[in-house]
């Protein structure tokens, strides 16, 4: 998944595909211990792809609270 293609999606679809990646990821360690794996590279896919999803709720968290707010810490001072 493109991170452009992400940047596109509102925050209750990120958050919907997150949660999807999760379950995902647990079917996938399900067949890990069952010790029948097709695809062992998906799992390093789908751990990018919740990295890059946090990422960018992150993201867009941090913009709606720089915006609400200024003088916080981490703003630089004008001499």
């Amino acid at each position: 998944m493109k991170k452009e293609e992400l940047k596109n999606l509102s925050k209750s679809e990120l958050l919907e595909k997150e949660k999807g990646l999760y379950a995902e990821l647990a079917k996938l360690n399900a067949q890990r211990y069952a010790g029948n794996v097709e695809k062992p590279h998906s799992f390093a896919l789908v751990k990018k792809d919740i990295a890059r999803i946090k990422t960018i709720l992150n993201s867009v968290k941090n913009d709606a609270e720089a915006g609400g707010v200024g003088g916080g810490a981490n703003e630089k001072k004008d001499k």
